[in-house]
């Protein structure tokens, strides 16, 4: 599972308090100043961070990510949740446990449904991060709001039921070489359930709804031709956090969902934000 240059061991399986094992992805630096934890998005999985790890690795941090519930190399039904608030209680075991084992508590970096998840963890104050970084958080879908009403009546009658999650693969990224990786991934799924449909879409809207409750440094990166994601939900947000004084948005209105995932230059100016915000904070 390595490759050449990798900073990272083979990963290891961490229990949850309910039995579920999750898979843990490491990239650890003996002379780390910092630490980073990245939550994946939907469908895919901790390996697609390497090249964002190792551009953090290379400024100092260590780095950790995890395959959520249903994803990647954690076992059990692709897509699929025990209890709706499942991968918040993930998000905080792995996060608490990371945390103790460093001097002091790592950054928080989400991208789509990992943004989601990390933003209402933080804003339940489930976990307190020094910093949060949130890349085209999933906080409002495309979806129509009878199919919203649907998965909630299904969550409730077939909380479990696969379905396709429908993503648009090719509005991933710009970079040619992002769809064709990303449909020969053998970790991606395309699948999703009633209850982590239901989780998504409440979700949401309760983030943008407390929104002002806001207190930790976050960067806000939205992806304004999002075809993933609806993109006002993070405008929203954004309108609604600014009067904190604890938020800064960056739009690049041209990209795509995958931010860090972009064609070149793009990339670079997503990452050159990043870097200038994370050293603006240290």
């Amino acid at each position: 599972m390595n490759h050449p240059g990798d900073h990272r061991n083979d990963g290891q399986l961490l229990t949850m308090p309910d039995g579920q094992a999750l898979f843990l992805r490491d990239w650890p630096h003996a002379r780390a100043h910092d630490a980073v934890l990245i939550v994946h998005g939907l469908g895919e999985h901790s390996g697609r961070y390497e090249r964002l790890a190792q551009w953090f690795h290379t400024r100092g941090y260590s780095v950790r990510s995890y395959d959520q519930r249903g994803h990647g190399h954690t076992p059990g039904t692709r897509g699929a949740l025990s209890h709706a608030d499942d991968l918040l209680e993930d998000l905080a075991t792995v996060y608490n446990g990371y945390a103790a084992a460093l001097p002091r508590p790592p950054l928080l970096l989400g991208h789509s449904m990992g943004g989601l998840v990390a933003a209402r963890a933080v804003l339940d104050r489930r976990v307190r991060p020094p910093a949060l970084v949130l890349s085209s958080p999933a906080l409002r879908t495309w979806e129509s709001t009878f199919m919203q009403r649907l998965a909630g009546v299904l969550a409730r009658v077939a909380p479990n039921l696969p379905l396709p999650n429908g993503l648009p693969f090719d509005k991933l990224s710009h970079d040619p070489q992002i769809e064709p990786a990303y449909r020969g991934d053998p970790l991606r799924h395309g699948w999703i359930t009633p209850r982590l449909a239901d989780f998504i879409f409440r979700t949401g809207d309760t983030c943008i709804g407390d929104a002002t409750r806001l207190a930790v440094p976050t960067l806000l990166l939205v992806a304004g031709s999002d075809k993933l994601v609806d993109p006002s939900g993070s405008r929203d947000f954004s309108a609604a956090a600014w009067a904190g004084n604890h938020l800064t948005t960056r739009y690049f209105d041209a990209l795509y969902h995958e931010l860090f995932n972009e064609a070149e230059p793009a990339r670079s100016q997503v990452l050159k934000q990043l870097g200038d915000w994370l050293q603006k904070r240290a």
